[in-house]
């Protein structure tokens, strides 16, 4: 779709300027259009080689390789406990990543997005809970997503009319009513206990709980969207989004519809937040009123703001190193003090780097890089 289309099917209403009067173009024969036609198509196919090489660096390929090889190289629990765990959590704070990112807008509520896909999943699939209604995977999961996403549309259409810290607060509302709701609720949500047995479906005679198959099910989904991101975000959408981030004021003077850009952005994060919630449902085999409390409607806000906001990559960064802190850190300290030691780890990089490890890798780049053009001048 192009910019003018989408402008037109986001607009308020048409802005009140009359447009002059285009000269006549006198029409060319068969032969001239089929010339400029194909001297357009010479034009930019180098434009768009470019863009594609642009997209995909070596990095990327490297990034690829390594994430192939990893399972047939590290041990199962490696490839279980930690890969695949940080590629969920990556997921859905890769939702949030989107929202404050591009979009201007801190959510709390991606987790408890998460968790009603989750529960989605538990109560219209197949458990350990009688109250669960067994229906084949292949049409509970479409419904948990389509849940997802109208609940965040939902939280949108709330909570985009605020700035701040009030779109902060009522999403964290948001988030903590509906811990209250299962924990309460037993007719549906089981209470306090939740579902157990929740275990991915065998499709073409594979067993995806086991390590290897669940690492890259969780590795393609994670791909899926973080080119998803990417894409949108270069597209007049997007584009239109990071201008509402920027000066929602100015935007709307042009004609575009703040509101409707901002409640459509919560609608895609809501699609990765309940991707996320079917694969974390899954890989726990449980979910419970403790999967979506504070502290994890916490922990997906501290894993983004690890990684940084400013590009898809970073929730990704940021789920890693929370994962193995999460796991490991008890190796280092008590047990009962090891979030000290992850509280401790996000407050250096917050305070080196507010914007994160990629804002910690640009200025170590920087700082190199400049050293060497020095270098390289002293030498001349």
């Amino acid at each position: 779709m192009s910019a003018a289309r989408w402008r037109r099917a986001m607009n308020t209403g048409a802005v009140g300027v009359a447009a002059a009067p285009l000269p006549a173009v006198p029409a060319r024969s068969g032969a001239a259009r089929s010339m400029s036609v194909d001297r357009h198509a010479a034009g930019t196919a180098p434009s768009r080689w470019k863009l594609l090489s642009r997209a995909v660096s070596v990095r990327h390929v490297l990034v690829l390789v390594f994430v192939l090889l990893l399972p047939f190289v590290a041990t199962p629990f490696f490839t279980y406990q930690v890969a695949a765990q940080a590629l969920i959590f990556g997921l859905i704070a890769l939702s949030l990543s989107f929202l404050a990112g591009y979009g201007g807008m801190v959510s709390l509520a991606q987790m408890s997005v998460a968790g009603m896909a989750g529960y989605a999943v538990a109560v219209l699939g197949a458990s350990g809970t009688e109250s669960s209604l067994g229906w084949h995977w292949g049409a509970v999961v479409p419904i948990a997503l389509a849940i997802a996403i109208l609940a965040s549309t939902l939280i949108g259409w709330l909570s985009v009319r605020t700035d701040g810290i009030y779109t902060i607060m009522i999403t964290l509302a948001i988030g903590v009513a509906f811990y209250y709701l299962v924990l309460q609720n037993y007719s549906v949500f089981n209470g306090f206990q939740g579902f157990q047995k929740v275990y991915p479906p065998s499709v073409f005679g594979i067993n995806w709980r086991e390590p290897l198959p669940f690492y890259f099910l969780a590795l393609f989904w994670a791909m899926a969207g973080y080119f998803f991101i990417q894409w949108l975000v270069r597209t007049p959408f997007g584009i239109a989004l990071q201008g509402t981030r920027d000066n929602a004021r100015r935007m709307n003077s042009l004609g575009f519809n703040v509101t409707a850009h901002r409640v459509a952005a919560y609608a895609v994060s809501g699609l990765l937040a309940g991707l996320g919630g079917v694969l974390l449902v899954w890989y726990n085999g449980l979910i419970s009123p403790g999967s979506v409390g504070t502290g994890w409607l916490i922990n997906v806000l501290v894993i983004a703001v690890l990684g940084g906001m400013k590009h898809p990559i970073g929730a990704f960064l940021g789920a890693i190193v929370f994962i193995l802190l999460q796991t490991f850190a008890i190796d280092l300290i008590e047990r009962e003090r090891f979030n000290l030691l992850i509280g401790g780890v996000f407050l250096a990089i917050v305070l080196f780097s507010p914007d994160g490890l990629l804002g910690l890798w640009a200025k170590l780049r920087s700082r190199f890089g400049s050293k060497q053009a020095v270098t390289s001048t002293t030498r001349r």
